[in-house]
């Protein structure tokens, strides 16, 4: 068995449907390899498609995405897909073909430091330099882009290593890091200390973020809202947790979100921040989202904690295992006053741009693309699979989102013109 094969064989072995790339000569030896298998390659226009295809594949499926480019020109390509996954923790495998080992370092015809290069916005990165190591190295790859937060995952494999034979593929059963060991369950000690708060305060808020996406756990989030009977908002990369006319939501936050849900952050005197970045995107002022309130941040990233925020209540696990323990607490919270005055200022503002889309509509005989998009909504199966790009469009597209169980796709993070 050739080095190409072995990864097509871990690639089978994770139950891999499609391979996202652009063959070229330093990465053929796998495209050769990959044409007898049941695994689809997906031809792209540009590598960097390649990776904003797998993003896409990823949110939807819940499996890692996998891609497959050259080396040199073919891996700075897909640099740019690479860091839009980063941004927004999306798991992708990323697999580039490398000039020969011992050309390495020489500047040779198309070779690129990619693993340099990419540093910055992976969670890891390897050179193979031993075809032995194939099975170990897709195991662990596989295992750090779908834990922990997760994100994309480089290999660079140089195309002497892919044409190398294996003395014995052995796909490993289990991972074994020393040093990576992310947190799933959350501190039992911190869950009771929130719902101290919880009992305790007035006027509380959950906002939820792409994190419940990312850990399935939308239905969880619905079921803790429903049980506790907590308001909730969301920030862009959080829409579609939440249904649109669920009673208990009040829209999206941020410089673009519903201003009906910028008054209940700003109004409220607990917020449980889920899944989601204190980001200038979704707070307007970070710094100042501790005044006069208390702040619990979940995450399943202990380093997203405090780094613009500090607070509170600091709560690290999986979104879903910290809601499974939410869940099974007992407690009745009465927010009946609270929840009546969101839903007072909900309906005034929610008058006042109704009139602007419809004095926007018959302005000039034009459309206003908000309009057009509200009557969109009402066209689309509440199911629907909604990808806007970026600028104006993306903006229009998530203030006006409606769906009851589909999902919002974009580049939020990084805000990648040409990721749709």
């Amino acid at each position: 068995m050739t080095g190409a094969a072995a990864i097509v064989k871990c690639l089978e072995l994770e139950k891999v449907d499609f391979v996202f790339g652009y063959p070229g000569v330093a990465i053929c030896p796998f495209y050769d390899s990959l044409e007898d298998s049941e695994i689809r390659s997906i031809l792209v226009r540009t590598e960097q498609n390649a990776a904003h295809e797998a993003n896409g594949y990823a949110r939807i499926s819940g499996k890692p995405g996998v891609c497959a480019v050259t080396s040199g020109p073919g891996a700075t390509n897909i640099i740019t897909g690479i860091a839009t996954a980063f941004a927004d923790s999306i798991p992708l495998l990323v697999i580039t073909g490398q000039v020969e080992s011992a050309l390495l370092g020489s500047d040779v015809f198309q070779e690129a430091d990619i693993c340099g290069a990419c540093e910055s916005f992976v969670k890891y990165s390897y050179t193979v330099r031993n075809v032995e190591e194939i099975p170990k190295i897709f195991k662990e790859a596989f295992h750090i882009a779908m834990t922990g937060r997760k994100g994309p995952v480089l290999i660079d494999i140089p195309i002497d290593v892919q044409n190398a034979s294996l003395r014995k593929f052995q796909y490993p059963e289990e991972v074994k890091m020393r040093t990576y060991k992310p947190t799933v369950q959350g501190n039992p000690v911190q869950i009771k200390k929130m719902f101290q708060r919880l009992a305790a305060t007035k006027r509380p808020i959950l906002c939820v973020g792409g994190g419940v996406h990312l850990a399935d756990a939308k239905e969880r989030v619905r079921a803790f809202s429903k049980k506790f009977n907590i308001p909730v908002v969301c920030t862009m990369m959080g829409l579609g947790v939440m249904e649109e006319k669920d009673p208990l939501f009040f829209g999206m936050v941020g410089n673009n979100g519903k201003p009906y849900g910028n008054k209940a952050m700003n109004h409220a005197d607990l917020i449980i921040m889920m899944g989601a970045r204190v980001a200038d995107r979704s707070i307007s002022q970070p710094d100042l989202i501790t005044d006069n309130k208390t702040l619990i941040h979940i995450d399943v990233d202990p380093a997203e904690i405090g780094k613009n925020a500090g607070p509170e209540i600091p709560l690290v696990g999986d979104i879903a295992s910290v809601l499974d323990a939410c869940l099974e607490e007992e407690g009745e919270f009465h927010y009946s006053s609270w929840i009546s005055e969101l839903e007072n200022i909900k309906g005034e503002i929610q008058k006042v741009l109704q009139k602007k889309k419809e004095e926007g509509m018959t302005k000039n005989h034009l459309v206003h693309p908000e309009y057009f998009l509200e009557e969109l909504n009402k066209q689309l199966n509440q199911d629907a699979v909604y990808v806007a790009d970026v600028g104006q469009n993306q903006l229009w597209s998530c203030a006006n989102y409606q769906m009851k169980d589909g999902r919002f796709l974009t580049s939020g993070g990084m805000g990648t013109m040409g990721y749709s």
